[in-house]
């Protein structure tokens, strides 16, 4: 493995939870992401900081649309060190605070 390709991120794993693609996240996308960008946000790929903050800008908006108001105001938002494991701050014990609203929302 390179420097560059850190595998599979949390991002991957949230998208599958919340039942979203990366057409999805495309086609929601206010600020222009390419499935090619969205695959390396996925695959581990290293990002730019301003590249994880546009990628998770775009994932927050994508599950935003999919929710009903009651739902909206239990979201907790994603920062991009619950996203990518080679942030600073990221922790791999940290537990969802949306997995049963992630839920919820997928078995719509």
């Amino acid at each position: 493995m390179s420097e560059r390709d850190l595998g599979t991120q949390p991002l991957d794993g949230l998208m599958e939870a919340w039942g979203v693609t990366n057409n999805d996240v495309v086609e929601t996308s206010p600020e222009q992401l390419t499935h090619k960008q969205v695959r390396r946000a996925r695959t581990g790929r290293q990002l730019t900081l301003k590249m994880m903050m546009k990628v998770t800008r775009t994932f927050n908006v994508t599950i935003w649309h999919r929710m009903d108001d009651g739902q909206k105001t239990r979201f907790v938002e994603y920062g991009h060190k619950n996203l990518f494991n080679y942030t600073k701050g990221f922790d791999p014990e940290a537990v969802d605070p949306n997995i049963n609203l992630a839920a919820e929302v997928k078995g719509k």
